[in-house]
């Protein structure tokens, strides 16, 4: 059951603009079939504009793709690399929102996630956490997101074959957000 309106105690309409010190969005992705790597981006900047109701809201952000992070310095470069994001050309990755629905009591942020100049749909499921004042008399939102995207939708397609069988990085990528607004008025 898809709802039209959605009711959220302390919802505040108006802007509301990312705390990068307090968010992150991060990455898991099949390594040699048997574990995951992990790994971050910086966020450069995310406005969620937000009307009466919350189910009409937009969100603009943008990723910095340079700031990506695995605690690997080569394997870093290589993702760096034209081989996967091509940083040098495509330094940041965007995300522009489509819709907000909620469904059997789960909320979803739908929009267009853009990649090396690939733009596809994708969907997070999004878990609130709520709101807050901070001791400096900010009004704070938190929550976290999380989608699965096929790489190689993306055009992230480089991959090397296993001796053992199988490929080296697998194409299902888990994009994991954990995001703080603080409201503009």
């Amino acid at each position: 059951m898809t709802t039209n309106t959605l009711d959220i105690p302390g919802y505040k309409a108006g802007t509301w603009v990312l705390d990068p010190a307090h968010s992150e969005v991060g990455f898991s992705v099949r390594h040699m079939m048997i574990s995951k790597v992990r790994g971050s981006f910086g966020v450069k900047s995310a406005t969620l504009t937000a009307p009466e109701n919350p189910l009409e809201a937009t969100l603009t952000a943008q990723v910095d793709a340079t700031s990506l992070d695995t605690k690997d310095a080569g394997r870093d470069e290589h993702l760096r690399s034209a081989d996967f994001f091509d940083v040098a050309t495509y330094p940041t990755i965007d995300f522009t929102s489509t819709g907000v629905r909620v469904e059997n009591g789960d909320m979803f942020v739908d929009g267009d996630l853009t990649i090396r100049d690939v733009t596809k749909p994708v969907t997070f499921e999004v878990d609130f956490g709520g709101f807050g004042s901070d001791p400096w008399g900010n009004y704070k939102a938190g929550a976290t997101a999380k989608a699965v995207i096929n790489r190689e939708d993306f055009g992230l397609t480089w991959n090397a074959a296993l001796e053992t069988g199988g490929v080296l990085v697998g194409k299902d990528v888990t994009i994991e957000l954990d995001l703080q607004g603080a409201h503009q008025g």
